[in-house]
């Protein structure tokens, strides 16, 4: 008889789970449905293209920006540039190269100056070995040539291509470096 007692609970109890089950399973996929229904895409349509109006060209008595004549003087206009820039450079391409002008002048390090037979000279040491530069005398790659010796700096004139290609003359400083301990 216990055994009935715990059975039919247990029984009620199922049945009332599968009776809610297939109705909730039908609510279920009928909202679905609902939704499914009511969810519509919502595109906005492309705007027209705008109509394209060709603009005449009224510049007919200048020159034309790609016809020969517009060439002929663009290139006459950078050789007359090169014949500049080439004025600045040929005499430092005819000169024989010093020692001193294949070293980076970051390489370089000014170690004191002295005077010798009443001109200065700066003591400059490259790659562990001690030169003597004077006035005159080139350094870097840059065409250096020094311009002026003081106890604490050697000031250079280099000759280098800005961003256009063009060559310019800018000034340098080699400075006197203190020996760390």
């Amino acid at each position: 008889m216990s055994l009935r007692v715990k059975a039919v609970p247990s029984l009620a109890l199922c049945l009332v789970l599968v009776g809610c089950g297939s109705s909730s399973e039908d609510e279920i996929r009928q909202w679905m449905v609902n939704e499914r229904n009511q969810a519509r895409p919502k595109v906005t349509p492309i705007p027209e293209p705008k109509q394209f109006v060709p603009e005449p060209y009224l510049n007919v008595t200048a020159v034309e920006p790609f016809s020969n004549q517009k060439l002929t003087q663009a290139l006459k206009r950078d050789s007359a540039q090169t014949v500049s820039n080439a004025a600045l450079v040929a005499p430092e391409l005819a000169r024989r190269k010093e020692p001193l002008e294949a070293f980076p002048l970051d390489t370089m390090v000014m170690v004191g100056s002295i005077v010798k037979g009443g001109q200065p000279v700066a003591l400059v040491k490259v790659d562990n070995l001690l030169y003597q530069v004077k006035l005159g005398n080139y350094l870097g790659p840059n065409y250096g040539r020094v311009m002026k010796i003081n106890e604490t700096e050697v000031t250079l004139r280099e000759i280098v291509q800005d961003a256009v290609g063009e060559w310019i003359e800018r000034a340098a400083t080699l400075s006197l470096q203190e020996r760390s301990k």
